[in-house]
């Protein structure tokens, strides 16, 4: 018996050298914990002007498939051509289904596949707030300034599409997601020109006007333009990751930029399950909403399963040197603790969606009176695809939770395979780390999964080298505030992003 405990004992010895030994020599990234500021911000008030001028045309995307308003994106491509006259006469101007609007600046050397940078001019609705002004008052083609919205909501420091600028900060929907992405590109493209800068590929800028409800008027049509072209890019940079500040990541004690280099699939489907209607006063002993129960019930219960796939890998290998002793433990050693690392992985709901296709129960219809019994039960449910999941498997797994039960499934909405995963190997990608240093000097940059969906996708015709990356650092409640209440960017932020983005268009080829 003494025999079997010391050999028992001598493994454990022998496990716990191996997991010390791999935990110290993981290859982690190294932090640059050099002190510097990096790029110190420059204001410019007529960028700024220029900004706030956009925010004040309430571009706002509803409906299904682009079927909106469309009269204040006249009114806002009236203000880009009269706010930046050196981009449209010194540019290739292209407008794809009206709206979608493409600028290319010729490089010098035709044979360099060139480079695309993405944003889209649409914003969603501002809630409960009122739309003071019309978009005829909103531009002014005679110079007048144009009128601000005071302050309308609880809600809003100041009105959703005031443009306001105070304390630091250009109020109003649209200033993050994506204005300010837009307006930074413009004036980053406007700088090249000014300076007369000739980049050695050609440049191209595509704007779309309906990525808040899918995108198919715009960037779809433009991505099938530039295939129809047979225009090959060697990178696209699109929105989709942020710099997020330092205590916003449980447990890294840095700043952290997140490129999403892969963006998760979607699949919506209703399922309808049948069952017997009647009074309730004499009730079957299976009503079809408790069938519908105990479907919901196994499709939060027995989920997809979790998986760390190679992306979420380099995530932690990236991060994983400013995490506590443990957190790196469990990284370096996967080959026995990923059981572990899964579980607490899954826990938590932001880190649960980056290693699984996730669920949500997200609507519900049965009966329209409390005493009558429906004979069918209606919800829906939303799958966010892991990258490695299909829609296929998303599928078997909805027929194996239904099985049993009377239902039809249909799906609804946008349905896509999760995207294609970009390498990091590339000059397109390390431009994006540089960039990053430039302006967040001791941030760690790392590969992410983008949970949500952005326009991006439908470029994959055109380019494998797709990455999602804001250049803007935020906090938990500024990030909270994107389609939701009191959006604003700072000065310093947008400043910078103008910065970020001309130091990847005048480096991209030295």
């Amino acid at each position: 018996m003494k025999k079997i405990l010391f050999i028992i004992l001598g493994i454990l010895i022998i496990l716990a050298i191996i997991v010390l030994i791999k935990t110290f020599t993981y290859p982690f990234k190294k932090i640059n914990s050099t002190v510097s500021t990096g790029w110190k911000v420059v204001r410019d008030d007529s960028a700024i002007h220029r900004l706030s001028g956009g925010i004040k045309i309430p571009t706002v995307s509803t409906g299904e498939l682009g079927n909106f308003d469309y009269s204040t994106f006249d009114t806002f491509k009236e203000y880009l051509k009269k706010s930046y006259p050196l981009i449209y006469g010194n540019t290739e101007y292209i407008e794809i289904n009206k709206y979608g609007l493409i600028f290319r600046l010729k490089g010098s050397n035709p044979s360099l596949d060139p480079i695309l940078f993405l944003s889209h001019s649409d914003v969603v609705p501002p809630g409960d707030a009122d739309i003071k002004d019309s978009a005829e008052n909103i531009f002014r083609p005679d110079d007048q300034p144009l009128p601000a919205v005071l302050k309308v909501s609880e809600d809003w420091d100041f009105g959703p599409f005031s443009g306001a600028v105070a304390n630091g900060r250009i109020y109003g929907r649209g200033a993050i997601d994506m204005k300010g992405m837009l307006f930074s590109l413009l004036e980053s493209m406007n700088n090249l020109i000014k300076n007369k800068h000739i980049p050695q590929r050609d440049i191209y800028l595509a704007f779309g006007f309906d990525e808040e409800v899918g995108g198919q008027k715009g960037a779809d049509q433009i991505a099938r333009y530039f295939k129809s072209k047979n225009l090959k890019f060697d990178a696209v940079y699109d929105e989709g990751g942020l710099i997020l500040q330092k205590g916003s990541v449980a447990g890294i004690d840095s700043d952290v930029a997140v490129i999403g280099c892969a963006e998760k699939g979607f699949l919506s489907v209703k399922i309808k399950v049948k069952g017997l209607g009647g009074h309730s006063s004499m009730p079957p002993t299976e009503t079809a909403i408790g069938k519908a129960a105990v479907i919901m019930q196994r499709l939060e219960n027995d989920q997809m399963k979790p998986m760390i796939t190679p992306l979420i890998n380099e995530f932690f290998t990236n991060i994983g040197g400013s995490m506590s002793f443990i957190n790196r433990m469990a990284i370096s050693n996967q080959w026995l603790l990923k059981p572990v690392l899964l579980s607490q992985l899954t826990k938590n709901n932001s880190t649960n969606a980056l290693v699984r296709t996730t669920t949500a129960l997200t609507m519900m219809k049965g009966s329209d009176a409390p005493n009558v019994l429906s004979p069918e039960v209606e919800f829906v449910v939303n799958f966010r695809l892991l990258p490695g999941n299909s829609v296929k498997d998303v599928k078997n797994h909805i027929a194996k939770a239904t099985k049993g039960f009377d239902v039809e499934i249909e799906e609804i909405d946008n349905v896509k395979e999760a995207s294609a995963v970009s390498p990091t190997n590339t000059k397109s990608f390390k431009l994006i780390e540089a960039a990053i240093r430039e302006i967040y000097p001791t941030a760690i940059a790392t590969p992410y999964l983008t949970v949500g969906a952005t326009d991006s996708y439908k470029y994959q015709i055109v380019s494998r080298n797709i990455y999602r990356f804001m250049p803007i650092k935020i906090t938990d409640a500024e990030k909270q505030s994107i389609h939701s209440t009191n959006e604003y960017i700072s000065i310093e932020n947008y400043m910078k992003m103008i910065h970020y983005f001309e130091f990847i268009m005048t480096n991209y080829d030295k």
